[in-house]
This record gives C-alpha cells, sequence and structure tokens, in this order.
C-alpha cells in the first residue's frame, strides 16, 4: 500500500519538507527543483505522437487462423489482407514477439462492406459481436474498433516503419516497427521514420524531460507513464546543423544494430532466443550497450550546443526554458485574435478529439507463405 500526506497552511510556514527533505519549494506537481508544470505544449509537435489503437474485444488471432482467413476468397473479389494485419503490443516489442494477428475493419467502414470480407466478417461476428451484446452502444458498431484512432493512422500511412515505446515501463526503450502492423493502445507510436528522430527519443534528454514529465506508477523502480501530450508534445527538440542531424542519426542507427544482433544471433536454440529480449538486456545493461547510449548522449547533447557533462537539474532548466521560448513564439506568430491553443494552454491529459477519415492501411502478404517475414 503506497499512502500519501500533504500538508498545508495559512502561509505563515517557512520550512518546506518534501518526502523528508527540506527543500525551498515545492511545486504543484510535488517535486523540488525545476518547475516543469509551467511547460507548454507546442505546435511544432502536435500531430506526431499517439496511443495505439483500443480493440475493446476479442479481435486478435493467432497465425494458423491469419493464415486461414488471408487465404479465403471473398464474392468480389478483394483480397482479406485489407482487414487482416500483424498485431503488436509491449509484450511484442520488449520481449520477444507473439506473432498475432488482428481483425480491423478499419475506422468507418460500414457493416455491409465489411461483411464482404466473409471469413473475417464471421469469425469476428463469432467470437466479437456476443461480447459487446449487453452493451448497445458498443453493439451498433461491434466490428469496428472501440478506439481505432483515425488520426494515428492517417500519419502512419506511407511510412516504410515507425517508432514505438511502451507507455507504462520501467526503462524508457524506443524501437521500429515495420508498416502494416496494428500498434496496441499498451504503446505509443511516433509518425517519424528517420534515424535522428529515434535518437533524439532515445537520448538521456528526452529521457530526462519524460520522466519529469510523466507520472509515477509506484515505486521508482516500477517505471513511469509516457504520454503524447505530456511528454512529447511539450518537449523542445534541438535545432541543429546538418552534420549535427547525421551525427545524432549515425548514433542511434548504430545501437538500434547492435542490439538487433543481439537480439537475434544466428545459430542460437529457441530456449536462449526467448531470453534476448529488450527488457532483459536493458536489465543487464552490459558495457556495450551503455557506450553505445553514451555516444547517442553525446551527439544529442552536441546538436543543442551543451557539454556532455551538464548536469541532469541543469538540462532540464534548459529544456524548460527553450520550451517556454518558443510557446511565446509561437503565440506572437498566430494571428492576433485567432490563437493557436496548444501553444499556450496547460498540458492536457487527453489528445485532441478531432478525427480525421485516414487512409486504409497498408497492403500485408496474400499468402500463408508470405506469413514468414512476421514470425
Amino acid at each position: 500500500v503506497h499512502i500519501s500526506l500533504l500538508g498545508y497552511d495559512d502561509g505563515t510556514e517557512t520550512r518546506r519538507v518534501l518526502d523528508g527533505i527540506a527543500v525551498g519549494s515545492i511545486n504543484a506537481n510535488l517535486t523540488a527543483g525545476v518547475d516543469l508544470t509551467r511547460a507548454r505544449r507546442l505546435d511544432e509537435n502536435a500531430g506526431i505522437a499517439f496511443e495505439g489503437d483500443k480493440k475493446g474485444g476479442p479481435f486478435e488471432i493467432p497465425p494458423e487462423t491469419a493464415r486461414r482467413l488471408l487465404d479465403s476468397p471473398n464474392p468480389d473479389g478483394r483480397s482479406n489482407r485489407d482487414v487482416v494485419r500483424p498485431s503488436v503490443n509491449g509484450q511484442d516489442l520488449f520481449g520477444r514477439a507473439r506473432n498475432e494477428w488482428i481483425i480491423d475493419f478499419g475506422v468507418a467502414r460500414s457493416e455491409a462492406d465489411a461483411a464482404l470480407y466473409e471469413a473475417p466478417f464471421e469469425y469476428a461476428r463469432a467470437t466479437v459481436r456476443p461480447v459487446h451484446a449487453p452493451r448497445p452502444v458498443r453493439l451498433a458498431t461491434w466490428w469496428l474498433h472501440e478506439r481505432p484512432r483515425p488520426e494515428m493512422r492517417a500519419v502512419l500511412h506511407g511510412l516504410e516503419r515507425f517508432a514505438a515505446t511502451v507507455r507504462h515501463a520501467k526503462h524508457r526503450i524506443w524501437a521500429w516497427l515495420p508498416a502494416g502492423t496494428l500498434p496496441d493502445s499498451a504503446l505509443v507510436v511516433f509518425a517519424r521514420d528517420d534515424d535522428y528522430t529515434f535518437g533524439i527519443l532515445h537520448s538521456r534528454v528526452h529521457e530526462l524531460w519524460a520522466r519529469g514529465m510523466g507520472t509515477q506508477l509506484r515505486e521508482v523502480e516500477s517505471g513511469f507513464r509516457y504520454t503524447p501530450t505530456t511528454c512529447f508534445e511539450t518537449f523542445p527538440f534541438p535545432r541543429p546543423t546538418d552534420a549535427q542531424r547525421d551525427a545524432s542519426g549515425a548514433a542511434a542507427a548504430r545501437l538500434n544494430e547492435l542490439r538487433e544482433g543481439w537480439l537475434n544471433p544466428p545459430g542460437l536454440p529457441e530456449t536462449e532466443l526467448a531470453k534476448r529480449t529488450l527488457t532483459n538486456l536493458y536489465n543487464a545493461r552490459p558495457t556495450w550497450l551503455a557506450n553505445a547510449h553514451a555516444t547517442l548522449d553525446a551527439a544529442v547533447l552536441d546538436a543543442y550546443g551543451w557539454s556532455a557533462d551538464l548536469p541532469d537539474a541543469e538540462i532540464l532548466e534548459r529544456l524548460l526554458d527553450l520550451n517556454l521560448e518558443r510557446a511565446a513564439a509561437e503565440r506572437e506568430a498566430a494571428t492576433p485574435g485567432a490563437r493557436g491553443p496548444r501553444a499556450t494552454d496547460a498540458v492536457a491529459t487527453e489528445p485532441p478529439a478531432a478525427e480525421p477519415q485516414p487512409a486504409e492501411p497498408p497492403a500485408l502478404p496474400k499468402a500463408a507463405e508470405d506469413l514468414a517475414p512476421y514470425d
């Protein structure tokens, strides 16, 4: 059981104590030091990071069922690969892949149109619809996912890969996911496919900011919650030269290359491969991994124009200054009488409600033999 006690006074008390330690002041988020509650969301970061798809029903299917559905014909000749695709959750990202697939009719497909994908629709009708029978509101669109994230789908369309992290985690790790996969709501995904952005996200600079802006689950060892609005949309990226951008991207690509080599070495038996997960790797944190991260951190700090030995508190203070400076610039650039709300509003806990219609997801493998790249 975790209990927090807050003590208030009439303003005459001059002594402030936080977690048993005397401090000069206590911020609104129950921290001392740099007051990150002053940070504002930045327009320049809007529309990039999203929580993944929320199924709201048993839409996931094992590989053998996916093979059968993918190979099934339809009355008008359309392919079931439009609506059967690989599914990825936190276990897949930080552990070993489960090789699960999912039935996904998109964001606004009618029931009549979905029924033309005969085998996937009938499977969902038998397994998903009964779950929603007691809930009339959900039953009205039972064949669609509860929160299909139209904005996320729209910006991911056309990318060959995209970055993702697990929302609740001990280690703040990013990994690449291939196009065509549907990220689960346990993930936060980023509509970027370049090594430079991947490197910034995976740097010490961004992790410090994310831990300061995220919410604590329990004790520190249990990790923290990463949200698109508080952790990413407030984060001020550097303004690098081309050389600095290339250096950060190269360091990030090398980190990912080394990790992939450790995760999937040739010739290792399945029993040993099962132990090779990103979680286990970062728990052990071997020297080569620490060195790769140190190289990346130095490159990212240089992109900001800062020294590699800058203390954590000073990094946070400088990031907050950058955030407030850019928020002010966005306010000034806004048309008089029609200010941009995201630059000036305090951080919220939910993404914007507007959900434009996205394009259909990328095509997937046609036959059972083409499933191998996802196994």
